[in-house]
């Protein structure tokens, strides 16, 4: 076997990184007569300058995505059987580590994840994440029978994928009065803490501790080993070490309190744990999952007392280990006089511990993974690929739809899920709205999405103009804001006006959507924005299909679509087939357009335009098997890099409008393919790998950026999901309805056959 194995790694001082030295070379030795090899994928900050041993064959900057899909690339063409990831959210790049999925989506190998932190409270974005990581490993393990629950329960992950493999602890072997005797500690009772230190550490509760013990026990000595974490040192420097020397000073314990601040070896480290009579772990809350410095202690059999965190109470049960309550220094100075006071009950308490730390040897440990690796390298190799399976789906919901909308309109922006009132309303999301409503009427029967539908109906007429235009901006007072709005905003009001009147839900409505469309027409030809004229087009599609007859309007619409055809010809060449000498935003409008042109036209030259310039988008966006849509902050100009971030979901709802609009004049399945993979993106298919649909609040996030998602859920981003999330629907209906159609030519061929 060949593994690959990712995480921090020596010389950085790093409890992750100890973790991934131990688990790789426990993997390495000699199981079942197989040796294996591996090498390590080594997380490193910018300003991290290491020598690494030779098993380190790549290192990742920790903010650099681009070196994520790198290492990637460098595993797969390795010939590493499978991927073994040490998970801690703070190790790795963006919102909550998040660079990692670009990573892990890149795998074309087995991977199992050991999680070493896992929150019951976490955040969207956490928890967003770990579900992911958890979906595309094939194993996950933890180090903590609770942390079971918490991922059944919390993330939703299947037990049967779930591993309980203790944290390992080095072999090492040490007397303790040899060791007492090197350290020049023989007539002292020594009482150890280790590791990094931090706040969330409580190690001012043992200090406070000591006053009552060193009353009875005069010769105690509390070594407090390790330096400050990192973090801690980039965001507040020594403020805590100096607090906790204070404090040692004003309690008058210096003669009982060693506090060195410096990194300790492993092996000096283990001569210490012998060295002690007891281990403290004051930790201040229960949410440690799991402690690294904790199994080291039982593995070395010391006495230990600890506060009830989660990984103690499981860890030192069955009497091989003491409790006392978060941050109770009195009751912690109560036990410590009891053990001191009574040598067989400290021995008894050590020789449990040892006992089961024997278990938790590396060797063994590393024979549990080997084994569990090899149990899944017999299984068949999974691929990623998406179906087209609705199933999958949230299930549809308008409760965000309806918590924007108030009497007035859809309010255009939210603070998280909460409506952002300041910012009032806008023509752009009034249309989509209506567009919304009546698809969800349509498509889901939904009578809540009718009766909106007047609501965002009589906006649009609020904020048409004599002339026929539109102003866009509304405030919350219902004052005007603007004179006139955008050509973007015109074009996608005439887009959900045209659906309307092609799909009236009732007489009433195709009446007022007919008086503020008719009024709108002598703009259509004014029109300069080759988007604003795109939308229009596809509005007057929708209204030639039901009547068919309005020869001017069909003249109309050649007339805009062949504006769109001479723009492509103007800038298109054999290697740039486009419109314009960029992509910028909603691009897939462009060559939607002009499908639905064709579907009246039937012209060819439009056709072609159409799908030249379609399958050229999907050249640019379907790179890597998944949709990456254009980013907004840069985009991508001709011969220049593209910019990858600030992806919109209203350009992911036009691409699924596109394939559904491709799929219905070809009936190719393979643009129902993509159309699925793009809406997938919503829901985590994309650069990230994470979802920007919000289960809980059914909103959806307002972009997705280089640290990580937006989590802002305004009427835009929520709009385009759910009119993405319908189209989707219309056309499983659809596929369907043909798969139907195709099986009754069939049997009626068959049966003339036979007559």
């Amino acid at each position: 076997m060949k593994f690959a194995c990712i995480g921090t790694y020596p010389p950085r001082e790093c409890g992750i990184g100890s973790f991934t030295s131990d688990l790789y070379h426990s993997m390495l030795g000699d199981i079942n007569q197989n040796e294996n090899e591996g090498f390590i994928i080594a997380m490193k900050n910018s300003d991290e300058e290491y020598s690494y041993p030779k098993e380190v064959k790549l290192t990742i900057q920790q903010e650099n995505r681009n070196e994520y899909i790198a290492a990637a690339k460098h595993i797969n063409n390795s010939g590493a059987d499978v991927c073994i990831l040490q998970h801690e959210y703070g190790i790795f790049g963006g919102q909550s580590g998040i660079y990692i999925l670009s990573l892990l989506h890149h795998l074309k190998i087995h991977l199992v994840v050991t999680l070493h932190t896992i929150s019951n409270t976490p955040s969207n974005t956490e928890k967003a994440i770990l579900k992911e990581i958890c979906k595309m490993a094939n194993l996950v393990v933890v180090m903590n029978l609770k942390a079971i629950d918490f991922l059944i329960d919390i993330y939703d992950v299947p037990k049967e994928k779930v591993a309980f493999i203790e944290h390992g602890v080095p072999d090492f072997h040490f007397d303790q009065k040899k060791v007492k005797k090197e350290f020049k500690l023989e007539e002292k009772k020594i009482l150890l803490t280790f590791g990094f230190l931090s706040r969330n550490k409580g190690i001012e509760v043992a200090i406070k501790a000591l006053p009552k013990l060193v009353k009875k026990h005069p010769n105690v000595i509390y070594l407090v080993l390790g330096k400050i974490h990192p973090s801690v040192m980039r965001c507040s420097g020594d403020e805590y070490l100096i607090y906790l020397k204070q404090l040692v000073k004003k309690l008058k314990l210096e003669d009982h309190v060693v506090i060195p601040n410096s990194y300790i070896p492993q092996d000096d480290l283990f001569k210490y744990l012998y060295a002690s009579d007891i281990y403290i772990t004051p930790y201040n809350n229960e949410a440690q999952i799991t402690s690294g410095t904790l199994s080291y202690a039982i593995g070395a059999g010391a006495a230990v007392i600890s506060t009830p965190y989660w990984h103690a109470t499981e860890l030192l049960a069955n009497g091989r280990g003491r409790l006392f309550d978060f941050h109770n220094s009195n009751q912690l100075a109560d036990i410590l006089i009891e053990l001191l006071d009574n040598p067989n009950t400290l021995n008894a308490l050590r020789k449990n511990a040892y006992e089961y730390g024997r278990n938790l040897t590396w060797p063994k440990i590393g024979a549990k993974y080997n084994n569990h690796v090899f149990n899944i390298l017999q299984d068949e190799i999974e691929t990623k690929g998406q179906s087209f399976d609705i199933l999958i789906m949230p299930q549809f919901s308008l409760k965000h739809i309806h918590r924007l909308t108030d009497d007035t309109g859809i309010r255009q922006h939210a603070k998280f899920s909460i409506p952002s009132l300041q910012d009032g309303y806008c023509l752009d999301d009034n249309a989509r709205a209506l567009l919304m409503a009546l698809l969800a009427y349509t498509e889901k029967n939904n009578y809540k999405a009718l009766e909106l539908c007047p609501i965002y109906l009589s906006y649009i007429q609020y904020m048409q103009n004599d002339d026929g235009t539109f102003r866009n901006f509304l405030g919350f007072d219902r004052s005007f804001l603007d004179e006139v709005g955008s050509e973007d905003s015109f074009g996608r009001t005439i887009w959900a006006l045209g659906y309307l009147l092609g799909n009236p839900p009732n007489y009433s409505y195709y009446q007022s959507g007919q008086s503020i469309f008719l009024k709108a027409v002598p703009v259509f030809e004014k029109l300069k924005s080759i988007r604003s004229i795109a939308n229009t087009i596809v509005g007057i599609s929708y209204y030639l299909q039901r009547n068919p007859t309005d020869d001017s309007m069909t003249e109309l619409l050649s007339r805009l679509s062949k504006k769109l055809v001479t723009s492509y010809e103007e800038n298109s060449s054999d290697t740039w087939r486009w419109f314009e000498p960029f992509l910028t935003y909603d691009n897939a409008m462009l060559p939607l357009a002009l499908l639905h042109s064709t579907e009246i036209h039937n012209d060819d030259k439009i056709r072609a335009t159409a799908f030249r310039s379609m399958e050229f988008l999907i050249s640019k966006t379907f790179t890597n098997g998944y949709l990456s849509i254009i980013g907004n902050d840069g985009w991508y100009e001709k011969d220049e890099k593209r910019a990858t971030f600030a992806q919109q979901p209203l350009d992911v709802m036009a691409m699924i409008l596109l394939f559904q609009q491709a799929f219905k004049l070809t009936k190719n399945e393979e643009y129902l393919n993509k159309l699925f993979k793009s809406y997938m993106w919503f829901l985590g298919e994309n650069d990230l790998r994470i979802s920007l649909y919000d289960s809980e609040t059914n909103g959806c996030c307002d972009g997705l950026e280089s640290y990580g998602v937006n989590r802002n859920q305004g009427a835009e981003s929520t709009l385009a999901y759910v009119i993405s999330h319908l189209t989707v629907l219309k056309a499983h209906k659809d596929f369907n309805r043909e798969i139907f159609a195709k099986k009754r030519l069939a049997k009626k061929i068959s049966q003339n056959v036979i007559n």
